[in-house]
């Protein structure tokens, strides 16, 4: 608490109450009922939603995460997350009108809608614990552990004192306002988190030991860590940060705010909105500012940390507080933060404890809706009135907090949490794309993939392979485990019975799902004298393609754009700026084509 000084307390407090008014003003609207509570009564446009979503993404952990990144592997070394581009933009222009049509309460319902029978409830069942609970707590706990560091670090708090005060605060706000709450906080969140990370960026530039932009760049110590790509005289590396991550990662890995094809929190957003246009709206807002906007504050930190804090031990022996199993390269960041003045200080904490908030916020109201929609009402209580399910929806988010805030004391760094929640994930991202695309994939298929991916995952993640060998590689260990993993889903797959024709033709009926994948499903209805509405709509997934990879191209080009002009290469800067723009052209207006072909089909908007 010695950091803190008046003006910075001022701040904390006004950030707090200002909070918490809005989860007071939200509470009579989310008591309403648990389409208010968990979506917001599918009303939201789609600039709130975006908004949201980069806050929900802006997690404590995140700087945490970017910084551990650069100093381990350079800046080339964010492609483990840049590299998940390629399945925002997907879900941006053909996945995100499919959810909104689909007009499900969570994305786990979904199961239920797409298979049929036992088979379909049980993986329904089997996903609210695996994914609602497990892993749903795991995200929350590695982002509770980084509150802990950041608090440990700043203000000296230790770990119970930081989850008491952070918990309390967090659980009550969400507990009372709902999903509307959090929409209208993050908004407000965002704006103070990225104000926060600007300032400390440009306080950290300009300490004495950094000496301005010009001498980091060209400081001896952060000089081999300042390229956009990976060393390609290092074939380990390049496979390693590049390769694996462009090739394989982004369509066959599951990661909370990258799920091929929409999933979790992305998902609830999109369901949330107001029509499948503003789904559409909200997903590409996210994307522009999650890649391109917000990365470079937080690395800038993360380089001039190396020459502040160059190793663990210097990190140790400044913060002697902090628990030897805590001190990792991720702690680095708020330990830059210490040195910010009076006031700013106050801002960056503000801002930190809002993009905790914000995180924490939507996955326990996520998590709640998993518990209450998916499992409550659906397995124990199907005649639940609106008012049971909206108190058990705050029963669980209570519940969740303290599952995340124990859990949160077991972990060590946010890198490591990040690998465990990726190669968990892995070798399923596939199915979750082809489940929209063909017919024959069925819910033993689902089963098989959540099978085969934990313990293989268990297996690469505990097992010691000797050093230097092949399989001790952590992207070889990925693509083994997406190619294991697939190759038993498949299996399954052909080994099982598809799911029955009403289950089939039901879902067309929501989603108007096309192209050759469903070819069968229309011909068999059509023999069967049952008319399909979309049987003779033009397939707009090809323009969603071509959409998703120019998308890619301009978001790419705007955020090295930024890392161009702040090393000085003015030129390229501009060459790359210039890419953005007429991608961003080309978008919009493919975007408009793919929008003619919607109408022409006879879809609203």
């Amino acid at each position: 608490m010695s950091h803190l000084h008046t003006i910075d307390y001022a701040v904390l407090a006004l950030f707090f109450l200002s909070t918490l008014y809005i989860g007071w003003r939200a509470m009579r609207k989310a008591g309403k009922d648990s389409s208010e509570f968990f979506l917001s009564g599918r009303s939201a446009p789609w600039w709130l939603l975006g908004f949201s979503l980069v806050a929900t993404t802006f997690a404590a952990d995140t700087p945490n995460l970017v910084t551990d990144i650069v100093r381990k592997n350079g800046v080339a070394g964010n492609w483990a997350w840049w590299a998940f581009l390629p399945t925002g933009m997907t879900t941006v222009f053909i996945f995100a009108r499919l959810w909104r049509k689909l007009g499900v309460m969570t994305d786990i319902e979904f199961y239920e809608t797409r298979y049929s029978g036992a088979s379909g409830a049980f993986v329904r069942g089997f996903r609210t614990m695996y994914l609602g609970l497990c892993v749903n707590t795991l995200i929350m706990a590695n982002v509770t552990l980084a509150i802990i560091k950041i608090f440990g670090v700043m203000l000296g708090f230790t770990q119970m004192q930081t989850l008491l005060i952070s918990g309390t605060v967090t659980v009550l706000f969400t507990m009372i306002g709902g999903f509307s709450a959090v929409l209208w906080a993050d908004f407000v969140l965002f704006i103070i988190a990225m104000a926060g990370s600007i300032a400390a960026a440009v306080v950290a530039v300009n300490l004495p030991e950094v000496g301005g932009l010009h001498a980091l760049i060209s400081n001896e110590a952060v000089a081999s860590k300042l390229s956009f790509l990976p060393d390609f005289h290092d074939p380990t590396a390049v496979v390693t940060l590049l390769v694996v991550p462009l090739a394989v990662q982004w369509w066959s890995a599951w990661y909370p705010g990258a799920e091929p094809g929409g999933g979790s929190y992305t998902a609830q957003r999109m369901l949330a909105a107001k029509t499948p246009g503003h789904a559409v709206g909200a997903t590409l807002f996210f994307n522009f500012c999650h890649y391109a906007v917000r990365p470079w504050p937080w690395i800038l930190v993360a380089l001039a940390s190396i020459i502040v804090f160059p190793n663990l031990e210097s990190l140790a022996a400044a913060f002697p507080n902090i628990p030897a199993d805590k001190v990792a390269d991720d702690m680095a960041y708020p330990a830059m933060m210490t040195l910010l003045p009076p006031g700013i200080f106050g801002i960056v904490v503000a801002s930190l404890f809002a993009a905790y908030m914000s995180t924490i916020a939507t996955h326990l109201n996520l998590g709640s809706s998993y518990m209450v929609n998916d499992f409550y009402k659906r397995f124990i209580n199907k005649d639940a009135s609106e008012k049971k399910l909206v108190l058990w929806g705050r029963v669980w988010t209570v519940i969740f907090m303290i599952l995340s805030c124990y859990v949160a004391v077991f972990l060590e760094s946010a890198l490591g949490a990040f690998q465990i929640i990726l190669s968990i994930g892995a070798g399923t991202g596939l199915l979750f794309l082809l489940r929209w695309f063909w017919w024959r994939l069925n819910a033993y298929s689902e089963i098989a993939a959540m099978c085969f991916a934990l313990p293989i995952a268990c297996f690469f993640q505990f097992h010691k392979f000797p050093e230097g060998s092949l399989l001790a590689n952590s992207s070889i260990q990925l693509v083994a485990s997406v190619a294991l993993t697939t190759v038993g889903w498949l299996v399954v797959t052909f080994l099982t019975p598809p799911d029955d024709k009403e289950t089939l033709r039901e879902f067309v009926r929501k989603t108007r799902a096309g192209g050759p994948g469903w070819k069968k499903v229309y011909d068999d209805a059509a023999k069967d004298g049952v008319e399909l509405v979309g049987a003779k709509d033009r397939w707009s997934v090809p323009l969603g393609i071509l959409c998703s990879v120019i998308g890619c191209v301009a978001i790419y080009s705007a955020l090295f754009c930024v890392g161009a002009f702040l090393y000085g290469e003015i030129v390229f800067g501009a060459i790359l700026l210039a890419v953005a723009v007429v991608g961003s052209v080309l978008i919009f207006r493919f975007w408009r084509k793919m929008q003619a072909v919607v109408a022409a089909n006879g879809e609203t908007d």
